[in-house]
């Protein structure tokens, strides 16, 4: 008996088996994914910076936009100073938000709803910019653990929960995109089916099948628009990370 199981877009499926030495190293739906936002992001920059293709077309102003976006990001979080990242907050931006958009389109695959992914992401990004800030700020980096007008006595108290805070942060960071993926992308296909259901019914429940898929159309608008808010979300916070690094709070 088939039992059907909204999880199951999530699953990472193998396209071409391969096993080497008896480990499993297949080509999957999730490395085909991979690959396609590779080759779109390498599209966007090179589109981004070869001045002859800068021609009035739907997919360069988009583009441009984007790099304004985030560039807006960067001068808000960081200052002047922190254009010397715009490629990295680009990219990252790039990545999560064809990652999510892609995860949207029926039958395909959401990288960004598996917490290995974006918790790789954010703990490699978390780590670099730990060790960037370590070795600009050499012993003054441990200032960021002390806010500023914090009384003496309390100095120890909040020391450990900045420094708490502060080693969860690629945690928090990865789980609250995954999350939000997950429930999301998990939402829309349930729905999806019953409304299918209610097609394949037809009778009385036709009326509220044609109701019903309005009402998914408008959470599909509204899908979209947290994919582009998580990817935002995302964007800003590892911004606010690198600001740390030049501005003490």
């Amino acid at each position: 008996m088939f039992i059907y199981s909204p999880l199951e877009q999530f699953k990472i499926l193998p396209i071409i088996p391969v096993e080497i030495f008896g480990v499993n190293v297949s080509f999957t739906n999730s490395s085909f994914v991979s690959i396609l936002i590779t080759l779109l992001i390498l599209q966007a920059t090179y589109t981004l910076s070869n001045s002859r293709l800068l021609l009035a077309n739907n997919f360069v102003w988009v583009m441009l936009k984007i790099d304004q976006f985030v560039e807006s990001i960067i001068l808000s979080q960081i200052g002047k100073i922190g254009l010397k990242f715009k490629p990295l907050l680009l990219t990252i931006f790039l990545v999560i938000l064809f990652s999510n958009f892609i995860g949207l389109i029926p039958y395909s695959f959401t990288i960004t709803s598996h917490p290995i992914i974006t918790m790789g992401l954010s703990f490699s990004l978390w780590l670099g910019i730990t060790i960037m800030g370590i070795l600009l700020q050499k012993f003054h980096f441990i200032n960021i653990f002390i806010p500023s007008g914090v009384p003496t006595p309390f100095i120890p108290f909040v020391f450990t929960i900045e420094v708490i805070s502060y080693l969860t942060r690629p945690v928090s960071l990865g789980l609250r995109l995954a999350a939000n993926m997950l429930a999301g992308h998990t939402l829309l296909n349930i729905i999806s089916f019953f409304i299918w259901q209610m097609y394949t019914a037809a009778g009385i429940l036709l009326p509220l099948a044609l109701v019903s898929t309005v009402l998914l159309a408008l959470l599909i608008v509204l899908e979209l628009l947290i994919a582009f808010l998580q990817t935002y979300v995302f964007t800003v916070l590892v911004a606010s990370y690198i600001n740390d690094i030049y501005n003490h709070h």
